[in-house]
């Protein structure tokens, strides 16, 4: 059995440390050509959204107070990465925002902290730099936060489908589904491109166009359904009473 058979995503990230050290090898003349060309990148299945009934049933689990409850809420709220979120400190609340840098992209982010998130903070403890700490008070590894959210959602009864980034997409979710415009969901995911948040846009408009569309469909039929006269009184005319003029 090969390793990480069953973990795509490990061998895809595996494969891309490799390429860069061989790069360097060509680089410096170490290696005369790439080996790992003839390496098909392992398929990976895409992450999805959680839904809303999984996002309650987390929350059920995990009652406000609780550093899994912290955790998810900062994730889910901010919809930023675990390599951020396992970052972020006290001192990047100000007033009612979080400010930080992409590790990933780089990109500078001041996002509005959403009421419900709020909330979750002013209970939160606030006895070391960083937001999120383990059991021993230590800032997490961005490895040992991922276990940390694993560890939490299967303790809620969630299928392993419910991923730690899938956070980040019920974020992009949301916002698209409030109405939120590509470049406003840009603003708070911090993507560079318009293409990666129209994905959310153009799903939560397919779901928005179908269902007008079943309506407009429904209003129709009934419409169609509206009492016409019969053929056979066409052309008859009612008895009366008395002489006709």
């Amino acid at each position: 059995m090969q390793p990480y058979a069953d973990r795509p995503g490990q061998r895809l990230a595996i494969l891309k440390m490799l390429r860069v050290l061989i790069r360097h090898a060509i680089d410096i003349g170490w290696l005369k050509h790439d080996p790992s060309l003839g390496i098909k990148r392992p398929k990976t299945h895409e992450i999805r959204s959680w839904s809303e009934h999984e996002i309650k049933q987390f929350e059920k689990r995990w009652p406000v107070g609780t550093r899994e409850r912290l955790a998810f809420a900062v994730m889910l709220f901010t919809g930023q990465r675990r390599s951020d979120v396992h970052r972020m400190t006290w001192g990047d609340v100000t007033g009612d925002t979080i400010r930080l840098t992409q590790q990933k992209t780089g990109a500078r982010l001041v996002i509005p902290l959403h009421r419900d998130l709020r909330a979750i903070l002013a209970v939160a403890a606030r006895e070391h730099v960083t937001i999120l700490n383990t059991a021993f008070g230590k800032p997490f590894t961005v490895d040992g936060f991922s276990g940390f959210m694993r560890d939490a959602i299967a303790e809620a009864g969630l299928p392993l489908e419910c991923r730690p980034h899938g956070l980040r997409k019920a974020a992009g979710r949301r916002l698209a589904e409030a109405g939120c415009s590509a470049r406003e969901i840009m603003a708070i995911l911090g993507h560079k491109t318009l293409a990666e948040a129209e994905r959310y846009t153009r799903d939560a408009d397919q779901e928005r166009l179908a269902e007008a569309a079943i309506l407009r469909l429904e209003a129709g039929r009934e419409g169609n359904k509206s009492p016409k006269p019969g053929s056979k009184s066409l052309g008859k005319q009612g008895k009366t009473k008395g002489n006709s003029i």
